[in-house]
């Protein structure tokens, strides 16, 4: 591990942290959903949300320290977004963790090391502060850290005492900052100048637990909480102006910038501003979809359509008036999908959803921003020409009356309304917008008794209105209820017929609410089930394709395929048995495979995560090291084994307590009430799971290993299928076999060799292939010898190739350069459509006048949109923007003249 790094990607600096914390026995775990268990708080806002309940000792840990990388989303300052360097909604928060464990002095000591001996930084770069009464922790960095007392800065509640929200676990800080210009010396640091100041780790010590009241009481363990902001160290590492521009967000904002036909270094502020909101946006809205958040008018589905919408109107700002966000999330999704890989997994979903809200706001931006222009214009003109103006002249603003018919009539929310005010100098009569708004709700009260439901807000005020759910799924495929509530996209209806479907949109669900379900919920991993809902006689049939709960309410998710169903309705819910025997043979084999991979590989073994769907399974598990193919082949042969002894399940309710003394095993991070459901193989497995299982593990039939891999640093991934959905596996397999079979002219177990001949043809073909671009571009580049310029007893060579690879251009570059001598060779060409590949060659003559090849070259790259680097004497650069090659091309040589002559 380098102690003064050059450079570090954005995935270099998270590996690195994990690693590093890894090798102090703490425990890497995955990132949590951006969807929160916590219901204090909407979306995941900070690095210790998750471990929330056991810093107020509501939860036992499974370890006593933990590292993440935790992505988080915050919203309260998204008006700054794109204005200042750092504020972000999507951010990724790297933390180590101590769980009664370690506390102050570890904790101090450990962040000053990996800051300064593994980041590299100098400890004359570094300013810390400390709560103002944390009299401990200042003896801590004065003499054990030895940080200058003038480096050490108290600071006051606002500042340096952590609090998770308004209640919850909260403690004193300590910060470290990076200081930009220690050169200014150590006299009035102002840590509120952040053209001199970024803080970039916080080290919380949680002690306390803040009630309703503002109270504090002493928490059962001292606890350790960190957070080194992921964005910030990449400002200070990549040595870039502010947080947009490191290697997490600028290929985003550069893709924006090519589809809007704008040069982000070249554009002005308001541009640049636009463009980093996109890049930041789309990065939150990935990742909210890919947790499975939803765009609604409610809860975090608000926040998602909200934050879609910026990214749609600040595209148009620039310029961009079709369609564009999928295109910018294929670049975001590229970026995160080695440290996120479920944003790979649903990137349909993700596209489908940016797709269909962009289409439909872009038809709301037409008409509002059309009627909000109309209205600004009445606002000036009234001020001008009108002395009895309703319109204050100090403080002009559009009605609130004006504001809520736009929200109401045209779907345009109150907050686009204020930017594109603002934008014109108005404000906005928000009391007034609220004012109409209530009396909406009244006037909705009056003229129809319904109960106000949302699927993904919180559905806690129902409790009075309507009955909660009853499961009756472990027991019975079948059950008799009443429909306690129906909605269409989260707005609440008496009825809903199936002609309304077949006239909207064709991805309208109706959600239904029953007062009793055979249906199980998505939950733990495993999907939900499938089925129909229906009446006597089959007037009313419903298609059940998915169910979600939300407080005690099971919501179904589905297509009325016939007739009108109403609230109170009298029905029939009904599973697919043929889905549910395969989730539960998919996830009795996920605890047998937990069971095995204890036994053959580790038994610290733990779950990070899985997946039981009705076609496969997928088990993630936290282990440092991939595992053999003999570990592999044993772990499957041993869940075989136990499949065809017939185990038979052993269902429990039990004390918390009393099922983890018989050793079931409990997820780490799940939430677990005071008594749980213990699924038990006696002998085999033991866990606590709300799950649908087998009865005996016979009923599997087989179970196959499809894949072992990596996730994530610490995790890996097996999936794998089970029971009926192993002819399916097997079957396609078949069919493929038989398809090569058939283009290869060959038996299936002749495949093998065949398929290494053809790799071994392929592969001598590219290096015949490479070897004659190799020739190509030296024909072609020793035609420029006769080019070559002197200037300060230096030759000068500056051209471009055509169609030739970087590989070739490279050995091109090199060829000239010992042709020539002393002097430098820069070339440059178009390999592909989109790519531009430039290279300089220096002799050491040149590197003694100050020119460096890697520097050189990674400057002259940025005009065609693009960077790179090298050696002093060697360098390779890309671009994206083959028009700028020419002018990239008369940069260097005019710079190269400049510095030679």
């Amino acid at each position: 591990m380098s102690s003064n790094p050059q450079y570090l990607s954005g995935n270099e600096i998270r590996n690195i942290f994990l690693d590093f914390f890894a090798q102090r026995e703490h425990q890497i775990l995955p990132s949590a959903s951006l969807v929160p268990e916590d219901p204090t708080v909407l979306l995941t806002i900070a690095g210790m949300l998750p471990f929330k309940p056991i810093f107020l000792g509501q939860r036992t840990p499974e370890f006593k320290r933990a590292t993440t990388s935790q992505k988080c989303i915050r919203t309260n300052d998204i008006e700054n977004v794109g204005r200042t360097k750092r504020h972000h909604t999507f951010f990724e928060m790297l933390g180590n963790f101590s769980f009664g464990d370690y506390f102050k002095e570890q904790a101090i000591a450990w962040g000053w090391e990996i800051s300064t001996q593994v980041f590299g930084f100098s400890p004359q770069n570094l300013v810390v502060s400390v709560f103002e009464d944390d009299d401990e922790a200042f003896a801590i960095w004065r003499d054990q850290i030895g940080v200058p007392v003038a480096r050490i800065k108290r600071l006051g509640e606002d500042d340096n005492f952590w609090v998770s929200g308004p209640t919850g676990p909260c403690g004193p800080c300590s910060e470290i900052y990076y200081d930009f210009h220690p050169e200014r010396g150590d006299e009035n640091i102002d840590l509120e100048d952040d053209s001199r100041f970024i803080e970039f780790y916080n080290l919380v010590f949680m002690q306390y637990n803040r009630d309703a009241s503002g109270n504090l009481t002493p928490l059962q363990n001292k606890n350790i909480d960190t957070g080194m902001g992921l964005d910030r160290m990449a400002q200070i590492l990549q040595k870039v102006p502010n947080n947009y521009e490191t290697d997490l967000i600028f290929p985003i904002i550069q893709t924006a910038g090519q589809i809007a036909g704008v040069d982000y270094h070249s554009s002005d502020e308001k541009t640049k501003t636009s463009l980093k909101v996109i890049g930041d946006h789309i990065r939150a809205v990935i990742h909210m979809i890919a947790d499975e958040i939803r765009a609604s008018n409610v809860g975090r589905g608000y926040v998602l359509r909200r934050l879609i919408r910026r990214v749609v109107r600040h595209g148009r700002l620039i310029g961009i008036s079709g369609e564009f966000t999928t295109q910018v999330a294929e670049t975001a999704i590229a970026l995160s999908e080695s440290a996120y890989p479920n944003v790979r997994q649903r990137e349909a979903a993700i596209k489908a959803e940016l797709q269909r809200e962009e289409s439909n706001f872009l038809t709301t931006l037409d008409r509002g921003e059309k009627l909000l222009e109309e209205t600004i214009a009445e606002v000036f003109y009234s001020l001008q020409h009108d002395l009895s103006s309703p319109y204050s002249p100090t403080d002009p603003k559009i009605s609130g009356l004006d504001a809520f018919t736009l929200y109401d009539t045209y779907g345009f929310p109150l907050e686009l309304t204020q930017e594109i005010a603002g934008e014109a100098g108005l404000g906005v009569d928000v009391e007034g917008f609220n004012t109409e708004m209530e009396k909406q709700r009244t006037r909705a009260k009056a003229a129809h008794e319904t109960i106000d439901l949302t699927v993904q807000g919180s559905l806690d005020k129902l409790a009075e209105h309507i009955q909660v759910t009853e499961f009756l799924g472990y027991t019975q495929p079948t059950a008799t209820a009443k429909v306690e509530a129906l909605l269409v996209n989260g707005t609440s209806h008496e009825e809903v017929a199936a002609n309304e479907l077949e006239v909207a949109d064709a991805r309208t669900e109706v959600q239904i609410v029953l007062d009793k379900t055979p249906f199980y919920a998505e939950s733990g991993g495993q999907i939900a089930d499938r089925g129909k809902i229906f009446d006597d006689g089959d007037s009313v049939v419903v298609r059940v394709d998915d169910v979600k709960k939300e407080s005690d309410f099971f919501v179904h998710f589905g297509r009325i395929e016939r007739g009108t169903l109403r609230v109170g309705d009298r029905v029939t819910a009904q599973i697919d048995p043929a889905c549910r025997r395969r989730a539960q043979a998919n996830h009795t084999a996920t605890h047998l495979l937990q069971a095995a991979l204890k036994k053959i590989v580790d038994e610290g073994i733990s779950q990070a995560g899985s997946l039981v769907s009705f076609d496969r399974l997928r088990f993630d598990f936290n282990c440092p090291r991939a595992l053999t193919a003999e570990e592999v082949q044993q772990i499957e042969e041993q869940v075989n084994t136990w499949i065809a002894e017939a185990h038979a399940a052993k269902v429990e309710v039990l004390p918390l307590a009393e099922a983890k003394a018989r050793g079931a095993v409990a997820m780490f991070g799940e939430k677990y009430g005071e008594e749980v459901r213990v699924i038990d193989f006696p002998n085999v497995s033991m866990e606590l799971c709300g799950g649908t299982h087998v009865s005996n593990t016979a009923e599997i039939g087989v179970f196959k290993i499809i894949s072992e891999a990596g996730v994530a640093s610490g995790v890996r991934r097996i999936e794998a299928v089970s029971g009926p959905a192993i002819l399916d596996y097997l079957n396609l397999r078949d069919k493929v076999v038989k398809d090569l079979s058939d283009r290869f002219k060959v038996k299936p177990e002749e495949l093998p060799d065949r398929i290494t001949s053809l790799q071994s043809e392929l592969r001598n073909s590219q290096k015949e292939l490479e070897t004659l671009k190799v020739q190509l571009a030296i024909a072609k580049s020793d035609s420029l010898l006769q080019t070559a310029e002197t200037v300060g007893g230096h030759k000068i060579i500056v051209a471009q190739l055509e169609n030739v690879d970087p590989e070739s251009l490279k050995t091109a570059a090199e060829r000239l350069l010992q042709k020539i001598g002393n002097g430098a060779v820069v070339l440059g060409s178009v390999p592909e459509e989109g790519k531009v590949s430039i290279v300089a060659a220096f002799s050491p003559e040149v590197n003694k006048k100050g020119l460096q090849a890697g520097k050189f070259v990674g400057a002259i790259a940025k005009i065609c949109g693009g960077g790179g680097g090298g050696r002093p004497n060697l360098a390779q650069a890309g671009g994206r923007d083959a028009s700028k090659l020419p002018d990239a091309l008369g940069q260097a040589e005019s710079e190269l003249k400049s510095a030679l002559g």
